[in-house]
C-alpha cells in the first residue's frame, strides 16, 4: 500500500507540475489556474508536501515520539561529489519531527549516524520541530562503494544545506531555524555555518574541537595541566600501574578477544599499549570520578576492569574502526585528532615517538592533512560569524582545542560558555539555573529577530 500511495502521490505531483507549466499566456484563465494550484498546495498533507520534493526517494511515516505530532523517516538522493556530478548519487537519511509550521525548527547536524529520532535538548525545550540529518557515509547513508576523497567537509555542508532548503520550502517557509550539533556534530555545525552563513538563523554548538593539526599538540598541554596536580598524578599513577602489569593485562585482553571475536589491525600487543595511553584522554573526556581509580594494591582484575570501563574496545578494535572509518578519514584529512605522548612512559615503551592514527586510514589509501578548512572556520569566527553559541566542559579533553573567540565576538552575538569541571557530556541543562536562563535568553532573541 505504501508503494501504491507513493506512486499515486508522484503522479499527482507530476500532474500539478504539468498543469502549471502548460499555461503559456498571462490570461485570466492562467492566473486562475495558478491560484487553484496554490490553493491545492496548501491543502496537501505533510506527507504529500514532502513527496513533492524532487530529490526525496523514500518517506515513511512513523509512530510519533517526544512531543512531535508526526514523525517521518526520509531518504534524500544526494550527489556523491558536488564538484563532479558524474560520480553519481547516494541516499542520505533524515528524521523529521513535526509540530506545526509556525514553531521554530531545530536542525540536529550529526557528525556520525543518527542515534535517536527523539527530540534533542533544544527541540525539547522549545517544543519545536526537529530535522535530524545523518552525516554522509555513516550507517546506511553511503554509496555502495565509497570514494573516500569525496568525504569532505564542503560536500557534507552542501548535503545539509540542500536538505534544509528543501524542507524549509515545503513545510516551514516562515519559521526560524536553529542548527545544533554535539562533538563531531559541533564541528559539522561550525562548518555548515561557515559555508552557508544564511541557511539558518543561529547555531548552538556543544563540546566540539577546532583542531589545527592532524595530531594537535594542544591536547598534550591540556592533559599536563587539567584539574589539580594531585588528580593528574593519580591518573598517571594508574597508567604506570597498567604498564607494570602489562603482561597480565595482555593475557586478559587475549582472552576477551577470543570470547568476543575481536581483532586489531596493528595486533593485540600494540592494542594494550594504545588502550593504556588513551586512558588519560578518555578519563578526562567522560568525567570519570577520581575516587574510582584503582590504587597500587588493586588486583589485576580490578585494574583491567577499570581500564576497559573507561577506554572500552570501540576505538581501536578492527570491526569498530571499520564502522568509524568515516570519522577517522575526516579526522586524518581535514578535521584533526590527537596522538599519544610516549615520553612519560619511555621506561615501558622504549620510545619517545608520538603514537599516531595513520593505521586507521582505509586500506590502501592515505592522504595529507589539509588544515585549510578549520583555519577558515577560525577566520570566519574572528571576523564575520553571527548568532553562534558554544558550550564546553572545562575538564573535557576535547576542550584542549575548543573554539577561541576574539573580544569583538559578543558584538556579533557569538558566545562561549564553559561549565567548571564539566566533561564531554556537558549540555545547557548542566549549568546553573541562572546560566541556563542567560543562554536561553540569547537563543530566544535569535528566534524573535
Amino acid at each position: 500500500m505504501k508503494l501504491i500511495r507513493k506512486l499515486f502521490l508522484s503522479l499527482f505531483v507530476i500532474l500539478l507540475i504539468n498543469c502549471k507549466t502548460s499555461q503559456t499566456s498571462t490570461s485570466t484563465s492562467a492566473i486562475a489556474s495558478d491560484s487553484t494550484l496554490a490553493l491545492a498546495s496548501t491543502n496537501l498533507s505533510n506527507f504529500e508536501k514532502l513527496a513533492s520534493i524532487k530529490n526525496i526517494v523514500s518517506i515513511e511515516k512513523r509512530e510519533p515520539v517526544s512531543h512531535f505530532n508526526e514523525n517521518y523517516e526520509i531518504w534524500f538522493e544526494q550527489p556523491i561529489d558536488y564538484n563532479d556530478l558524474t560520480k553519481g548519487t547516494f541516499n542520505q537519511r533524515v528524521f523529521l519531527g513535526f509540530v506545526e509550521p509556525s514553531q521554530p525548527v531545530i536542525v540536529e547536524l550529526q557528525g556520525y549516524g543518527i542515534g535517536s529520532e527523539k527530540a534533542g535538548e533544544l527541540a525539547d525545550h522549545y517544543k519545536a520541530n526537529q530535522i535530524n540529518i545523518e552525516h554522509r557515509y555513516f550507517n546506511n547513508s553511503r554509496p555502495e562503494t565509497i570514494d573516500w576523497n569525496t568525504l569532505t567537509v564542503e560536500n557534507a555542508a552542501k548535503d545539509q544545506a540542500r536538505i534544509i532548503d528543501a524542507i524549509k520550502k515545503a513545510l516551514y517557509p516562515e519559521a526560524k531555524f536553529i542548527s545544533t550539533g554535539i562533538s563531531k556534530g559541533c564541528q559539522t555545525t561550525m562548518l555548515h555555518r561557515r559555508y552557508f552563513p544564511d541557511n539558518v538563523d543561529g547555531c548552538v554548538c556543544y563540546v566540539g574541537p577546532l583542531n589545527f593539526e592532524r595530531e594537535d599538540p594542544r591536547v598534550y598541554e591540556f592533559l599536563n595541566t587539567v584539574s589539580t596536580q594531585e588528580n593528574r598524578d593519580k591518573v598517571k599513577a594508574f597508567q604506570n600501574l597498567c604498564f607494570e602489569n602489562r603482561a597480565a593485562l595482555l593475557e586478559m585482553m587475549k582472552n576477551e578477544a577470543k570470547e568476543k571475536n575481536m581483532t586489531w589491525e596493528f595486533g593485540i600487543d600494540k592494542a594494550i599499549d594504545y588502550t593504556i595511553l588513551e586512558y588519560s584522554f578518555a578519563f578526562w573526556q567522560w568525567g570519570t570520578p577520581i575516587e574510582s581509580i584503582p590504587t597500587q594494591n588493586a588486583s589485576v582484575e580490578e585494574i583491567y576492569t577499570h581500564l576497559i570501563n573507561v577506554v572500552g574496545y570501540g576505538f581501536f578494535e578492527e570491526k569498530a574502526v571499520e564502522n568509524l572509518q568515516p570519522y577517522f578519514w575526516a579526522a586524518l584529512t581535514q578535521q584533526g585528532i590527537y596522538g599519544y605522548e610516549t615520553a612519560p612512559f619511555k621506561q615501558y615503551l622504549n620510545t619517545e615517538e608520538i603514537y599516531k592514527f595513520e593505521w586507521a586510514f582505509p586500506e590502501g589509501i592515505s592522504k595529507e592533512y589539509d588544515l585549510k578548512p578549520m583555519q577558515e572556520v577560525q577566520t570566519f569566527l574572528d571576523n564575520s560569524a553571527e548568532d553562534m553559541l558554544f558550550i564546553y566542559g572545562e575538564y573535557d579533553a576535547w576542550s584542549a582545542t575548543a573554539v577561541e573567540l576574539e573580544d569583538n565576538a559578543l558584538k556579533r552575538e557569538v558566545y562561549k560558555f564553559v561549565l567548571p569541571e564539566g566533561s564531554h557530556t556537558t549540555r545547557i541543562k548542566s549549568f546553573s539555573p541562572e546560566t541556563q536562563k542567560e543562554i536561553y535568553n540569547i537563543i530566544d532573541g535569535w528566534l524573535k529577530e
